[in-house]
Formats: structure tokens, sequence, C-alpha cells
């Protein structure tokens, strides 16, 4: 039953009759001022008589109105709809509770009055001190974000979880919900359930139960057991050794506090399996009186209800291996309905396990073996590996033989593959990582003998076409690799400050070439998009990659729709996405109406080299790079599609917050100087030969003189030499012996104001923290010969200056 507390109504009328007398007045002397001035400039007394009346009666007509008005339309605010909040929450699957702005309980549903026993005020409920202190820390974090959740939280009724929403037109009131947790403490829950009422109901019907950890001691017990083990119901219920107040006579059990003339007893042992880092077996003891067939039935009868009480997955099976009971957990764990029969427990399974199952439901019928578990595939889950315990259960009953198990582990199985999924990706980018580092020195050694051999052909020799398609494919090679990097989240980002509908803009003729004339491009953008923190190049990545994949996506034309939209804080709440923070996003969707992609596949869309084209029209890298992309840049993408009906792909990017004032702008293009000749003495330190011959090559050919190391060490030898003077040292980042920070470092200490450049096929993200010095260049692998002339003079340019 729900106990609402109904808020007091507000007055809306209270000073109205104050307010009314004090205009009165003011219209009065008004009146009167009005008609002193008008009888001294006309010294007609009769005029300003006439128009005072008339000046009152005016203001009087117009007071009337306004009086009439406020009483039709004021009204006093309404109070909370008791009867229609009643409707809301009283037939709820949860357990609802609202609380006011003072902390005071608003109303409460019938589940919630029945789990806490009454109507307690959350957090103050009937639970421990530290679910207390969960759910107070709770209310505060939803008075903050407007929600905060809790998982798993203990209570007398097992676990639970629960949601707290912040609510109200003004934001003070609490929702507080309660349900039961899709996760089981099995050893938590039969505790519990022994130590209720149910343990009293089940000892009444001459059933002993007690739970026993891994090392036989004693967790819980039911009354009766303690008072026919132990002497006394009052006795403890636990720390005691199970093994010792049992006795053997033969091939029977007694309690070992009862006389050899009192009936032997039937020992049932059900294991529960390891939880956390304790092992619990649950015991259910039966008097064995072969003449009680009747007493029989009915205490095996009660049996099959504790049985179903239980949140454990169980069945039982006869001697000849039929089933003859399974509570209602075993038969969601096996995806049966409620009304589904099953004749032998091999059924439950697909065929290549049946034998194993029929073989080992035979063995433990005929009292041979233990517990063990078997690793099986339902047939109403044949995706993926379930554990079933068989075990044997004799003396359960006139005929049943078998005790089995089954565990709802979908859950968790599903954690399994998602993790399994995040490591594949990790690992995959790790190894992509190192592969783009070693072809970037390849790719730098071709480009680089490229460029020099461009500079003694000209256009016309019959070498220069030769010379330009070797190095057309090697910076196709170099885009390669800046997918993989990509991909593996380890690009050198350029992020500036800026709004997604100008990049669309930018590229939007790009788009439709690409996209041809049979395709219909749309783009729409919403109002207040807050901007971004992006690298726009790559940005603009992302958009041709989902066009161009949206366009062989329809081969017989079709419509790309591009929306940006803004994403609110409440927003993100209602998606109920848990990865994406509680934030404000700028939101980007690609939308196609092509072929859509299977369910099948969709969720490995991202992953790198997957593709659904025909050989030689796709590598596979599209989406895993956009994919990388995104998640460098601090952002989320999701795909939903239908088959037949198109694609869409969503990305939201958090609204980068600015400091007040300051205005998004793109960054200003630096101008590029066409001239590379210079003079000084260059220290270049590259421990790969083939790279250090090119950059040596190159900048000789610029007028510089070249000093040449192998690693930090010989590098540093070199800048020792006083009588060296160098004017720049360009160095490799990873090396053998000494790497090329340690040795920056060290050569500052003597030369702080020594200009120095790092190089290398990793990105500069990836070595952010290793290469984290003040007034350090950096050129990433591969390079032309004009790049890394332009990087030095750059940086002698920039020294001479400073």
């Amino acid at each position: 039953m729900s106990t609402l507390f109904p808020a007091k109504p507000i007055s809306a009328g209270s000073g109205r009759l104050l307010f009314n007398a004090l205009l009165l007045l003011l219209t009065l002397v008004a009146s009167l001022g009005m008609a002193g001035m008008i009888w001294g400039a006309t010294d007609d007394l009769m005029i300003a008589g006439l128009f005072m009346l008339a000046f009152c009666l005016g203001i009087g007509m117009i007071l009337f109105v306004a009086m009439l008005r406020s009483q039709i339309h004021v009204r006093p605010l309404r109070q909370i709809d008791i009867s229609l909040l009643r409707g809301i929450v009283e037939d709820a699957d949860a357990g609802i509770a609202v609380t006011g702005g003072r902390g005071e309980l608003i109303c409460a549903n019938g589940h919630f009055e029945s789990w806490f026993g009454g109507l307690p005020t959350p957090p103050s409920l009937p639970l421990d001190e530290d679910a207390r202190k969960q759910l107070a820390a709770a209310a505060v974090a939803a008075r903050r974000d407007g929600q905060a959740r809790i998982s798993d939280l203990a209570s007398d009724r097992g676990l639970i979880d629960v949601v707290v929403r912040r609510a109200g037109s003004t934001d003070d009131h609490l929702v507080w919900r309660f349900r039961r947790s899709g996760r089981f403490d099995m050893i938590g829950d039969v505790m519990r359930l022994l130590s209720s009422d149910v343990g009293r109901r089940v000892g009444s019907s001459g059933v002993m139960a007690a739970l026993v950890d891994g090392n036989g001691v004693g967790l819980i017990a039911n009354k009766v057991f303690l008072r026919r083990a132990l002497g006394s119901a009052e006795a403890p219920t636990s720390g005691w050794a199970f093994a010792d107040l049992l006795r053997s006579d033969g091939d029977v059990i007694r309690l070992a506090a009862e006389p050899a003339s009192a009936d032997p007893i039937r020992l049932i042992q059900i294991p529960l399996g390891d939880q956390g880092a304790m092992k619990a077996t649950l015991f259910l003891m039966l008097d064995d009186a072969s003449a009680a067939s009747e007493n029989r039935s009915y205490a095996t009868g009660e049996l099959h209800a504790l049985l179903g009480m239980l949140p454990i997955g169980l069945a039982l099976a006869e001697r000849d291996g039929r089933v003859a009971f399974m509570n209602s957990a075993f038969r969601r764990a096996a995806g049966l309905g409620p009304d589904a029969t099953v004749v032998y427990p091999s059924d439950l399974v697909v065929e290549e396990d049946k034998a194993a199952v029929s073989d080992a439901v035979r063995r433990f019928s005929a009292g041979r073996g233990s517990a063990s578990d078997l690793s099986v595939r339902l047939k109403a889950r044949s995706e993926e590996n379930v554990s079933l315990t068989i075990a044997a259960a004799k003396g359960l009953g006139a005929t049943a033989s078998v005790l089995l198990s089954l565990k709802d582990n979908s859950e968790e199985s599903k954690l399994k593959r998602q993790v399994a999924q995040a490591m594949k990706m990790q690992a995959v980018g790790q190894l992509a990582g190192g592969v783009a580092h070693d072809f970037n020195n390849i790719l730098t050694a071709i480009i680089g003998h490229c460029d020099l051999m461009s500079m003694r052909h000209i256009p016309g020799d019959s070498d220069y076409d030769d010379i330009q398609q070797i190095k057309q494919n090697s910076n196709r090679a170099a885009a390669l690799t800046r997918q993989l990097l990509a991909f593996s989240r380890q690009q050198t980002l350029r992020p500036q400050i800026l709004q997604i509908p100008d990049i669309i803009s930018e590229i939007s003729n790009l788009l439709k070439r690409l996209l041809g004339e049979t395709i219909r491009l749309e783009v729409t953008h919403g109002r207040n998009l807050g901007t971004v923190r992006a690298d726009p190049g790559q940005l603009e990545q992302v958009i041709v990659n989902l066009a161009v994949n949206a366009r062989d996506a329809m081969p017989d034309g079709g419509t790309l729709s591009i929306q940006t939209y803004g994403v609110s804080q409440s927003d993100v709440r209602a998606l109920g996405i848990e990865i994406m923070p509680v934030t404000e996003y700028t939101a980007l969707r690609v939308t196609d109406t092509g072929t859509g992609i299977p369910t099948d596949n969709l969720n490995k869309i991202f992953e790198p080299f997957f593709t659904t084209k025909e050989v030689g029209k796709g590598t596979g890298l599209g989406l895993s790079t956009v994919y990388g992309i995104v998640k460098q840049t601090g952002g989320f993408i999701f795909a939903e599609s239908e088959m037949g009906r198109g694609t869409s792909f969503v990305i939201y990017l958090p609204v980068h917050q600015a400091p007040a004032g300051t205005a998004a702008a793109r960054a200003p293009v630096k101008e590029v100087s066409t001239e590379l000749w210079g003079t000084g003495t260059i220290l270049l330190v590259e421990d790969e030969a083939m790279v250090r011959a090119v950059a040596e090559r190159a900048l000789v050919r610029q007028g510089y003189k070249i000093l040449t190391a192998t690693n930090g060490e010989e590098g540093l030898e070199v800048l020792d030499d006083r009588m060296q003077q160098i004017d720049l040292v360009i160095s490799d980042v990873v090396m053998p012996t000494m790497d090329g920070p340690t040795m920056a470092r060290a050569a500052r200490e003597k030369r702080p104001d020594l200009p120095i450049i790092f190089m290398s096929g990793y990105a500069e993200e990836q070595l952010r923290k290793s290469i984290d010095i003040d007034n350090i260049g950096f050129l990433p692998k591969p390079f032309s010969v004009q790049q890394i002339c332009q990087a030095a003079r750059e940086a002698l340019a920039d020294h001479a200056r400073s």
C-alpha cells in the first residue's frame, strides 16, 4: 500500500487588498495635483473639477477591469496529484520511493514497503552501515549530476541494484528505484534463506539443512539440525566441523549425537561452486525410515519446494536417467519455457555433447565418481559453452539418484567476449604500430633516394617517369602506415578548436565528386553547436571514409545524409550508454539508404582488415581508421543498421570548454619557405644506415656540414669535442645503447641553447612522454629530402632569432 504526503497549497492572493488600496491613494493624489495645475493655468475651477472627475472615473474603470481579470486568471498552485503518482509507481516491478527537497518521504509503492518492512526514508534504510553510506553518497551524486547508480548492493533479500534520479520542476526531488540484481550471490542467498522463515518451514517438515565451506566448517544451519546434531536449537550456527557431527554405521549414516537405534539419514550434497575465494556445499538431510513411505513422499515434495526457491539452477534425474524435477532457475539457464518438457538431460544439449552427458548421468546413478563439471553447448544457446555440474544424490526420494546444476552465465560469457574483443583490438593496434615504425624507416630511404635521383633527371628523361612512379607508390605505402597508426591510436594529431559544419563545408565539393551523380547528398546542421577540439585533416578523413563506404553500399544510387546536432547532458543520460561520460557533445550522423550490414558483421566492422568487399576492392582499414581517429580524439562512434534500409554511423565528440571570450578559430597555416639552402654544422644521429645515408646526402647538397653518429653515446662523444661547433642536432628517438632523448638531456646540460630535432617512425603522440623536452622539433618518418632540409633551415632560423 502506498503512503503519500501531499504538499501544502501555496496562496496566490496574499497582500492584494493592501496593494489595491495604495494604488487608489496614489491615483487620488495624482488627480488632485493635475487638477490644481489646470486650475492654476486656466483660472477656471469648473474645468479643473471636471478634469479630476473624468480622470478618477477612467482610472477606476481600469482598476475594476484589472481586478476582474485577476480574479479570473489567478489560481492557486497545483498540489501534487496523489492518485496519478500512486497509479504510476504502484504497479512497477521495482521498489520505488520519492523523497523531497528536505529529505522527507513523499511516496513509496508496495514493493518498497514489502522489501524494507515498512516505510523508511532513503537513504536511512534497514541495511548495514556500509550500504547506508553508499546510498547517502548516491543521493549526493544524484543531486549534483542528475543520476547515480549502485550495483550489487547487499541487503537481507539478496543483491539489489539502485538507481537514484533527480526530478521535479525545481530539481529538488529524488526518485529511488530498487531492483533485484542480475548477479546471484549464491552462498549469501542460501545463508539468508536458512536464517529466514523459509529455513524454519523446511525444518518443520523434517528436513535438516547445513551450509559447509570447503574445509568442512559449518557456515549456517537451520534450527532442527542444530537441535538434533548439537543438542540445542540455540547452539552456535557456525564454526563446527560438519564431519564430526556424523557417524557412519556400515552402509548408513546417522547423527553422532543420536543413538544407534535412531533412524539413519539421507545425505544430499549440493555443490554451490566457487564464490570468490570461498567454496561451499549445501547438505540436506532427511530421515531414512523405509516404512514411512508416505512421510518420505511428503518430505520429498517439501524438498522440491526448497530446491525451487533456490536461485541456483538445479534438476534431479531418476536412476533410469529420466528428469524428475527442474526448478525455475534451471529452466531459465537452459533456455526452457515454463511449460517445456525434457525427458532426459541429454535432450538439453547439442548432438555432439549428448553422449558425454548420458555417460555421466549413467555413471553417477550407479554410485561411481564424485561431482564433476562438463563443458557443453545447449540447444537454446549453441554458440557458447556452459558448465553443467553432475553429482550423485543417493537417498533423494524413492528413485532420484543424480543431481544436475546449470549456471546461467550468459552475462559472464558476454563480458568475456567483450574483454577478448578489446584485448584483440589492443594487440592488433600494438602490432600495427610496430610494423608501421619499421616500414616508415624503409619508406624514408626509398622516398629519399627517389628525390635525390629526381634532382639528376628532368621531365622527358627515360628514367624520370619510373622514378616518379616509385615515389607515388611509396607515398601510397606511407598513407597505409598512417592508417595503421590511426587504428592503433598512435598517429600524430594536430588538434584545433573548430566547428564540424565548417569541416563539412570545406569538403562538400570533394564528397559530391566521390559520390557521383546517382547519389544525392543532403547536409543539415543543428543550431548552437558547441566547438570541438580535433585535427581538421583527420576529421575530414573520417567523413570521407564514411562517405566512400556509404557509396559502395548504394550501387544503384540513393541518398547520403550528413547531420550535425548538439547533445545535452540530459540527452546523454537518456541514451543510457554507460561508457559515455555525462557531458555535452556535438554529434555527427552519416546515414545512407544502402543494403545495410548483417547483424553478424556489425560487431566486426571496426576490426582492421575486415571487409565484405570483393578481393582487390578494399583494404579493410577504412572503418578501423575512423574508429582509431575518433577514439584518439576523445570521442565515441556507434553503428546502427537494418538490412535493406541502410546504415547510420553516429560520432559523438565532446564539446570543448573554451575560456570566456575566446573565439573558435582554425590555426593559421604556417607559410612554407621554398628556400632550402643553409650553412652550419649538423650532427646527424641515426642507427639505420639507409636513413642516415639519405639524410646526410640531402643536407650536404643544401650546403650543410654533416657529422654522423650511430647512437646516442657516439653523438655525445662528438658533442664533447670542443673543436667542433655544432649548430643543430637531428636525432632518431629509439636507438640501441642510448636513445635520442637521453642524449638530448645530457647535451642540454652542457649546451642549453642547442637546437634539436627528433625524427622517428613512431608517432609523436606515442613518444610524447619520452621527448618532453623544451624547444624540441619533431620530424615524422617517412620524410622527403625537401622536408628534412626545410626542418633544418627553420630550426636554425628560429634559433638565430631567439
